[in-house]
């Protein structure tokens, strides 16, 4: 049998945003050691991490990708906060356009839209 590398499809953001706080952010350790600890980070745990190290104030997320479970998640925390696309969007810094098209795509499979 051949040696086969594993391909990953996700970037392994545990050990990219380890290294930046290491290096750039070492006073932001202790309150980004909870996210950074999980075995996996979900696109949600990214974006959380980033409004810690950065701030609120980045402007929205150019050509990011999301899981489906992360998807649903941001779904389901629009409808259990009442918000609207454009609530959402400027909460998270997704574009308005992208929650649509999500709510359009999982209705069926998400029971909270």
């Amino acid at each position: 049998m051949r040696n086969q590398k594993i391909i990953q499809n996700a970037p392994d953001y545990k050990r990219i945003y380890s290294d930046l706080i290491e290096l750039k952010y070492p006073d932001k350790k202790d309150v980004c050691s909870i996210l950074l600890e999980k075995n996996t980070m979900t696109a949600l745990d990214v974006i959380q991490i980033n409004r810690i190290i950065f701030g609120k104030s980045q402007k929205k997320r150019i050509h990011r990708s999301y899981d489906k479970k992360s998807i649903l998640k941001i779904l389901k925390y629009q409808s259990e906060n009442r918000m609207n696309n454009v609530e959402l969007s400027k909460e998270l810094g997704i574009s308005r356009n992208t929650i649509a098209k999500w709510k359009k795509s999982y209705k069926e499979i998400s029971g909270v839209i």
